[in-house]
């Protein structure tokens, strides 16, 4: 779905830490993320795609598809 290097890639573009983004993610949706749980899911590729769509909507971006 969404790769490890996809996420940090967006996240330096966005000059913004895990940690932050957890801490966002804490905020946005009311469950409680940490840096560390986010890591683990995105090592284990892992994450739900509500998770990514709030990951998106933080750092400023849609998420598009596009017919082949």
């Amino acid at each position: 779905m969404i790769s490890r290097e996809q996420v940090k890639i967006l996240l330096v573009k966005e000059n913004m830490s895990l940690t932050e983004l957890a801490r966002q993610m804490t905020k946005f949706t009311g469950k409680g993320y940490t840096q560390q749980g986010l890591s683990n899911k995105l090592s284990r590729d892992t994450l739900r795609y509500s998770e990514i769509h709030h990951i998106a909507k933080i750092l400023g971006y849609k998420i598009k598809f596009e017919k082949e």
